[in-house]
């Protein structure tokens, strides 16, 4: 549990960011309980494999499926009394 709670309050790492999205939803306290899920699966993994832990970043969730994250965004902007309209970049940025 303390190892989940240290995990959840890193800057820019995957545990932290699957900490915030659940406590959002699910309380805080189930959400530390699946943080210290994900690290023991980790810590097995590790183990196992005898490989080295790979961060995946903060924005692991948003690059694997960028249109649920831009319909989530979307739908928050209008709960929040914004009319938004979506253009795509003409720019190469």
């Amino acid at each position: 549990m303390q190892a989940a709670w240290a995990a959840s309050h890193t800057k820019a790492t995957y545990l932290s960011a699957q900490y915030h999205r659940l406590a959002k939803r699910r309380g805080k306290k189930c959400a530390l309980i699946a943080v210290g899920h994900t690290l023991s699966t980790i810590a097995y993994d590790v183990l196992k494999r005898g490989t080295s832990y790979v961060e995946l970043g903060a924005e692991f969730l948003d690059r694997l499926d960028p249109e649920r994250t831009t319909r989530c965004l979307v739908k928050r902007l209008e709960q929040l009394g914004y009319k938004a309209n979506l253009e795509p970049r003409t720019d190469a940025a």
